[in-house]
């Protein structure tokens, strides 16, 4: 095993790279498998609201995959929740997001929030560069003394080389980075068949693929086991600071209800959830009872509440259009006034239709696809009473979606946007649907109030 327990440190590695599509997803699950493989229990995280890596970590890890943003949950929690994902690892390994400086826009010469460098600094963790070696070969040198030098708080430990092309090429790269004063972890070959296919919103869930993205976490352990000093990736990590201090426990941020069912959607089209979001539901009381609208025709035995996450139904509309029997009950549920969470897929499926499919027909509006990408955060208002929260209540939120509902908002609109007016979203009954993702962690009285409420 290349590493030993070491359960009050935490030790723990950030991946990063100069800018998206350097192959962090790649590397970062090679890892995780391969560092699994030889006898370790490996923590995966992702930084950000990114619910498709995570999927490809789980496998490679064989435990949940947890997201780390301080713009959802708040910078405060990260270190509290990252604990609660640590806890009996031997070694973590967050993966970072785009390139490791990029995140929320904001006031220049601060460390963008929620960026890598904004997670590695609130772990105080070490960071690896993924670089991409395409096209370059002395360069490389100028490239990581600027990530090295930037912000010296940020400490840049080492570098994987990835889509080496060959011998020559390693070993020229080698050398810059020499001259960086950082050391080469190891030199991953230029491999066609380790990409993973994508689509409008990027990868691929692993959901989806099933056997296959076992087989391509399979490869990328391999790669990744003989291109990568994997003993000194776990020094590495092993090298950061301890992290004292208690680890988030759900128990703590809610109070226990009554015991109601809880149906939350799952399956291959619902697969954009976070691991605390049942864990919070759990801790306040709720019985929580996996749905796939894919393939089951009956809501759970005593239903009293239903959590609809975002993923890609549009993917699977006609075999979601196809189950017409639970999308009556999950109509009737909706009538009754029961309590619906439903978020970005979510609200899509509660539609009348996608694109002439019929769905639910919760919402008197109609979704269609789109070729404009929505991607950004949001700073939300609550614009009326619900399940969830208070009028006026304020939240950090997420979306990411290519469709288009129609009407946006309801007479009785979910979110106003802070400083922009507007709204989005509907509030009908028991039923919150909206574009917008946010994190339970962050907001942990909303899954206590919703769960009050299925306990009626």
């Amino acid at each position: 095993m290349p590493f030993t327990q070491h359960p009050i440190g935490y030790p723990r590695v950030v991946v990063a790279a100069p800018a998206s599509g350097q192959g962090k997803t790649t590397v970062v699950t090679g890892l995780l498998a391969a560092l699994r493989r030889r006898g370790g229990a490996v923590a995966p995280f992702k930084v950000g609201p990114d619910y498709i890596d995570p999927g490809y970590h789980r496998i490679a890890a064989g435990r949940p995959a947890r997201n780390l943003d301080p713009v959802l949950v708040g910078e405060e929690r990260i270190a509290a929740l990252f604990r609660h994902g640590a806890s009996g690892a031997d070694l973590s390994i967050v993966e970072g997001v785009m390139g490791l400086f990029d995140g929320r826009i904001g006031p220049g010469g601060e460390i963008a929030a929620g960026s890598t460098a904004h997670l590695a600094q609130l772990l105080n963790a070490p960071v690896v560069l993924v670089v991409d070696g395409t096209g370059q070969s002395h360069s490389l040198a100028a490239l990581l003394h600027g990530f090295r030098s930037y912000r010296p708080e940020i400490r840049v430990s080492g570098v994987i080389l990835n889509r080496v092309g060959s011998q020559r090429h390693e070993q020229v790269l080698r050398d810059a980075a020499e001259n960086a004063g950082l050391p080469v972890l190891g030199a991953i070959p230029r491999t066609e068949d380790l990409a993973v296919p994508s689509r409008h919103l990027g990868l691929v869930t692993a959901a989806e693929h099933g056997e296959e993205a076992t087989r391509a976490v399979d490869r990328m352990a391999e790669i990744v086991a003989r291109s990568v000093d994997l003993g000194a990736v776990a020094a590495l990590a092993r090298s950061a600071p301890e992290l004292p201090g208690p680890a988030w426990d759900p128990r703590a941020e809610v109070e226990p209800q009554a015991n109601p069912v809880v149906a939350v959607a799952g399956g291959r089209a619902f697969t954009f959830a976070y691991a605390e979001h049942v864990e919070l539901l759990e801790a306040a009381g709720a019985e929580v009872a996996v749905l796939d609208p894919l393939r089951d025709e009956r809501l759970p035995e005593r239903t009293a509440g239903l959590v609809l996450p975002g993923g890609f139904p549009e993917q699977h509309v006609a075999e979601l259009s196809a189950n017409t029997a639970l999308r009556k009950e999950i109509a009737a549920l909706a009538d009754s006034g029961a309590p619906i969470h439903a978020e970005c897929g979510g609200l899509l499926y509660l539609a009348e239709e996608l694109d002439g499919h019929p769905l639910c027909g919760v919402l008197g509006a109609r979704a269609r696809m789109s070729p404009r990408l929505v991607l950004g955060y949001r700073d939300a208002v609550a614009a009326a009473d619900s399940a969830l929260f208070a009028e006026g209540a304020r939240v950090s939120g997420h979306e990411f979606h290519r469709t288009v509902l129609e009407p946006a908002h309801g007479p009785r609109p979910a979110w106003h946007w802070r400083g922009a007016g507007g709204g989005e979203g509907h509030v009908a009954g028991g039923v919150h649907a909206s574009y917008l993702h946010t994190h339970p962690a962050g907001q942990p009285g909303a899954v206590e109030r919703f769960v009050a409420r299925c306990a009626r």
